[in-house]
């Protein structure tokens, strides 16, 4: 029998729990049974398999990342609702290091996966800040492809103590943000019509 109060919702928090402590790569069914104090054989009455559990945690994180940045710009618009969602988002991944990492490696399996729902609401907020600055439609899928990258591989090198230089992280970060801002404005800018062109 199925221990008491153990589900695939308990089983997905412990490991998500699990991989920011110890690193998603470095997660293992023995560890979150040991954490849930029960024999690894009883988590597969609950997830199919350690790929299971993974994506699980990836559409935990992508909900949770979702709701995180999405909080952080309500109310926000332009310059102001990028910096709260480029901070929402670095925070998000200092904090949860692990669920991110399995973010970043889980594929939707086809359009009934909750995953499919669940990154698409994490892209949303971002998407949406985006939209405020009237780039070309043509232009939004490169924008937010740029914005994910540039704030990923920023936090990943801060994680990971790449940034060397005495140079105040949370400074580099602000100039970053500002420099795409103004990357932004100056792209919707040259885009728009001639006499609808409006100044940064």
């Amino acid at each position: 029998m199925p221990r008491a109060g153990l589900d695939p919702v308990a089983v997905t928090a412990a490991g998500a729990v699990l991989a920011d402590e110890v690193g998603f790569a470095q997660l293992s069914m023995g560890l979150v049974a040991e954490r849930l104090g029960v024999r690894t054989p009883s988590l597969y009455k609950h997830v199919d398999s350690q790929a299971d559990l993974a994506h699980r945690i990836a559409v935990l994180a992508a909900d949770e990342l979702a709701d995180a940045v999405g909080a952080a710009v309500q109310g926000r618009a332009g310059s102001a609702a990028l910096a709260a969602a480029a901070q929402a988002l670095r925070t998000y991944v200092k904090e949860h290091p692990g669920r991110y990492a399995a973010l970043n490696g889980a594929r939707a399996t086809g359009p009934d996966d909750p995953f499919a729902a669940a990154g698409q609401r994490a892209l949303g907020p971002l998407a949406a800040v985006l939209h405020g600055y009237d780039l070309p439609a043509a232009q939004e899928v490169h924008a937010l492809r740029m914005l994910r990258s540039v704030l990923h591989g920023y936090v990943t090198l801060e994680l990971a103590s790449g940034f060397q230089l005495a140079t105040d992280t949370d400074d580099s970060f602000s100039w970053v943000i500002d420099f795409i801002d103004h990357g932004l404005h100056a792209t919707a800018a040259d885009a728009a019509p001639t006499g609808a062109r409006r100044t940064p």
